[in-house]
């Protein structure tokens, strides 16, 4: 296989490289490397239209304040046309009075959603799925999530992820399950006999774990990000 085939297949992992992409959208044309310094939210939908997708950007749209205090923007995409992104944007607009504060790429010849392989063949090999490709300030791809066609996505889910990679890497730590803005997060274990001593000697002081392995701290970073209750206003605006 060579590098176009790979690059055609979506061969898109966490911890790379999000790939490069030019494209025209409802606010214009944009590159990928307008947003360095930017983290990203690449999401894609199958059409416009339809009853999920437009639940979604309706949600996406009531949530664009909170991305933005996390330093995220956030970037539509499906192989729509242009002109229909524009109308039924306008549609939700006259419908719900919500403007769409994001662009929403028309990758018309499906190039872009191959690239990170949003199309699934055994779905479907003219619609995306709902894809989501965190993209962090350095360009490096964080998370991706995928949901079927069916399945609409849950917005403060993904950005409790931004939060979360926010957290982990400003303390260089990480969060435990079921974390939540707010919550204490996990200390990098020791990897030497005396710091494991040092940590069981806190642990027994501090009473903030379990073991030399697992043991907590409050977030020492202030960057401005949600907070729990900030997360529940989304649904009620």
């Amino acid at each position: 296989m060579n590098n176009y085939e790979i690059m055609m297949n979506g061969n898109v992992k966490i911890g790379e490289y999000a790939p490069e992409f030019e494209a025209m959208t409802t606010m214009g044309n944009i590159k990928l490397s307008d947003y360095k310094g930017k983290w990203i939210i690449l999401f894609s939908h199958p059409g416009d239209f339809t009853p999920v997708c437009t639940t979604e950007f309706i949600a996406f749209s009531k949530a664009n304040t909170y991305f933005e205090r996390l330093n995220t923007c956030l970037i539509g995409l499906s192989i729509d046309s242009n002109p229909s992104h524009l109308a039924w944007l306008y549609d939700i607009c006259l419908k719900t009075g919500i403007t769409v504060p994001f662009p929403v790429i028309a990758d018309r010849s499906g190039e872009i959603a191959r690239k990170y392989g949003m199309i699934s063949n055994s779905v479907s090999s003219i619609e995306t799925v709902r894809n989501v490709f965190v993209i962090d300030d350095k360009g490096i791809v964080r998370t991706i999530l995928v949901y079927p066609m069916t399945v609409g996505r849950c917005i403060p889910e993904i950005l409790r992820i931004v939060e979360a990679l926010q957290t982990a890497d400003c303390n260089k730590a990480a969060t435990p399950a079921n974390w939540i803005p707010g919550d204490p997060i996990i200390i990098p274990a020791p990897n030497t006999c005396v710091g494991l001593k040092e940590r069981v000697r806190l642990i027994e002081e501090e009473k903030n774990g379990m073991s030399w392995y697992l043991s907590f701290k409050e977030n020492e970073c202030n960057n401005q990000m949600l907070r729990e209750e900030n997360v529940k206003k989304i649904d009620k605006k």
